[in-house]
Formats: C-alpha cells, structure tokens, sequence
C-alpha cells in the first residue's frame, strides 16, 4: 500500500483474471491468540499482514510469547499455556483493531496481572461497554472512559465464575470475549444471541482441542480446559472478496476467479443478497481450511434489480454493506435496507457515511434509523468522498468510480492497509483505473 492519502478513481476496465484475496482478518487474530495460549508450536500459513493482525501478534510477544515470521503470511507461534502470559511492561497497542481489543478484554480478563487496552482515535471512539458488562458479571474488573469508550484497564487477579448469558446484540466479538474469559472460569459458560453470529471462535477452539458445544446462536464451554497446538491455514477473507464481487457484478464484461474464500455461512450473507438482486456467482472447488469452508468464487457481470434486504441477512453481512449499497447504486429500481442499525458503531457510522457519499455523486439515498432505502438505475457523477478513516468505505468508493461518468476523489484512505493491504494494486491488476 502506498502512503497516498487520497485516491482518484474513475471508469476503468472490464475485471478479468484469477486473484489471491489477503487471509481472512477474524481467523488471522483467532490464530495468533489460540495459538499463543496453546501447549505447543503452531504454524499459521495465510497470516493476513494488515496493521489490525500485526497489532494483535505484537500484543502476544509483549506478554511473553515468541512468534516468528519465516516469511510474508506465515507464522510460528511457539504457546505459552492456557496460564503462561507474563505482564506487560507497557499499554497494550490494539491499533484500529475492534476484534482485537474485544477478544482481548475477554482473555485478559481471567488474568494474574493487570495490563491497559489501548487503540488508535477510531477505535477508541467506539463502545466497549457491550463487553465488559457481560464480563464483569464474570467477576472481571475492567475500567473504562465515563462513556464506555477505550482504554480498557483489566485489573488482574479476579475469580472468574461461568454464566449462562443471554446476550442483547447480535456480536461475535462480545460473545467470543465471553467464550474466551469463561476459559478462566470457574464452571460452565454459555452464550445465547438474538441472531446467529460468526461462530470463528468456536470452531477454532475446537480445532485447538477444546471441547465446546455450540450451533447457530448458542456456545457453551467449561472452564480450566487447555489448548492443543495445531497447524492453522487462514482463508482467503470474504470481507475483502466482497468489493470484488460487486465490482465485478456491475462492470459490463467482467469475469473474475476469486481464489479459496472463506465461506462460512454466518460471513456470507453478501452473496445470498447480490444473487437476490440477480448477480451471476458460482462456487466452485469446495474444501475446508482450519474448520472453515472455502471455495473459488466465479462472479460475472450481470444487470442488477433492486431488492428488499431481508433482516434475517443483516448480521450475516454487516462489514459488507458499504459494498452493497454500491451495488445498489448500479441495480435498477429501489433496495431497502432495515434492521442495520448496528452500521451506526462501526469504524464509522456506516449509514451515514454511505448515504452522504452516494449523495454526493448524485444518487437519491433514504435514510432511516436502521436503514436506507437507495434509488439505483443511475449513472454515478463526480465527487468528493469523505471516508472517515473507514478502510470499507474507502473501498467501496473506489468501485463506484468504476462506474461513474466523471471523478471520484476519496480522502482518508491510509486505514485501507489495517484489513486489506495492496487492496489498489491488486485492484488495478484486474482492471480497476485507480490513481
């Protein structure tokens, strides 16, 4: 990734060829973590190398854990245990990483030491109490700003006791923070969500040897169990691949192999949507790495028709939205959105900054709560984007340029390397005129 700080994009080239998407970010930080309080040696190959990763493999050596790096994407992780961390002499650099911070107030919560939590401006705007609530009910003691923002201060040396919770959002990170301190506890913990979540952790605690019952909406573990090194491949990330299967789908005479995506079938409500909206994508040689499923993604240019998202879909594409309503802009007739309010707490307030962005390049845009209803069927204008120090919507935008008549300039862009580095240079090798 380059260290511009604006792109420029404009209409490009039909997508063509075969692309590598960079390793799946949620089982990038899983690996590092696991591994690190495993009994054992671990190899990671597929390791993503963004900043929000690399923060939480720094976070790991700071507490006394040696990973080494053989080359790029790769991994050695040599475990400490289940009660192996040592204190750490200085605050603990989360970066723009949510997931880091969140799991790590979980795993750090049942520690011996106290340690502090911090992150950069982005992250430490963003809600922590829906975590530490439900941990503190474990006994935990984590203080934060009077509005529940970061730094985390985790006070050690707390008795942490199981509890059946019945959580309020539907969040893989609260309910991994919760599986993961409830590996401290004393008894049985259990998680039950309003709708099913990711369920990353669960199956990469299995593959490390923990037994842990869980199915859509529901995990249970019991505490005092110990992790098995084992050999991690991380998948290509569906988050990532998502920007190139919309781009793909409303580029006129694209055709595009996306390589061995994660398929986990609480990430990939994206491509039940854009097939509702008539997108042409096939799945072809299925496998499974690390527990997740994976396949190639074929995604040719199809002409879109609006849609009504359904809510059942939301969860299951929440980091995919600023994609999608790009989608939307290129679709003919109306897309409407509910049930999204989530998209309000995330890197950025998602709706808002879609909204005004699509606004600005000519496109009516709804707004609602929780949602959006979107007037597609236009062509794109020129225009300035904000993006708000948002890597998804900084990505999104450069697809719409795709697809403008005129220029789109996006500012803020430098957080694009925190989930997808070299996302410009892979995207003008399939044809995207990104300067």
């Amino acid at each position: 990734m380059s260290n511009a700080q604006h792109w420029i994009a404009r209409k490009g080239q039909p997508l063509q060829g075969s692309l590598t998407i960079p390793g799946d970010k949620s089982v990038s930080h899983r690996s590092v973590m696991f591994a690190a309080l495993a009994d054992g040696t671990s190899h990671i190959e597929g390791f993503l190398e963004g900043e929000d990763t690399r923060a939480t493999a720094r976070i790991f050596s700071q507490l006394g854990v040696r990973i080494e790096t053989p080359s790029a994407s790769q991994r050695v992780v040599h475990g400490v245990g289940i009660d192996g961390l040592k204190a750490p002499s200085a605050p603990l650099d989360c970066g723009n990483a949510g997931t880091g911070m969140r799991l790590l107030a979980g795993l750090l919560a049942g520690q011996a030491f106290d340690c502090t939590l911090v992150g950069d401006e982005s992250l430490s705007g963003r809600p922590m109490r829906r975590v530490t609530g439900p941990l503190s009910q474990m006994g935990a003691k984590i203080d934060t700003e009077s509005d529940g923002t970061p730094p985390l201060h985790v006070h050690g040396g707390q008795s942490l006791q199981g509890i059946d919770f019945a959580s309020p959002v539907a969040s893989a990170q609260v309910k991994s923070a919760v599986l993961l301190a409830g590996l401290y506890a004393q008894g049985e913990t259990s998680v039950v969500e309003p709708h099913p979540t990711r369920d990353y952790t669960e199956r990469m605690l299995s593959a490390f040897g923990v037994d842990i019952e869980f199915s859509p909406g529901k995990a249970r573990l019991r505490g005092g169990q110990r992790l098995r090194a084992t050999d991690i491949v991380v998948p290509a990330d569906f988050s990532s691949a998502a920007f190139f299967l919309v781009a793909a789908s409303i580029i006129p005479g694209s055709e595009l192999r996306l390589k061995q995506v994660g398929l986990n079938p609480r990430r990939t409500g994206l491509l039940h949507a854009l097939r509702l909206m008539g997108a042409d994508i096939t799945e072809e040689n299925p496998a499974e790495q690390g527990g997740e499923p994976v396949a190639d993604l074929v995604v040719r240019y199809a002409p879109l028709k609006g849609a009504r998202i359904p809510e059942a879909l939301v969860p299951d594409m929440i980091d995919e939205f600023p994609a999608l309503f790009v989608a939307a802009a290129a679709a003919e007739g109306q897309t409407v959105v509910t049930g999204a309010a989530e998209l309000r707490v995330k890197e950025s307030d998602r709706l808002a900054a879609m909204a005004t962005g699509l606004r600005a390049l000519g496109m009516q845009v709804d707004e609602t709560d929780d949602g959006a209803t979107l007037h597609g069927g236009i062509t794109l204008g020129s225009g300035t984007i904000e993006s708000h120090g948002d890597h998804r919507i900084a990505m999104a935008f450069a697809i719409a340029g795709q697809i403008s008549g005129g220029e789109v300039r996006i500012n803020d862009i430098a957080n694009v390397a925190t989930s997808f580095p070299d996302f410009d240079g892979l995207a003008r090798s399939a044809g995207f005129n990104l300067a």
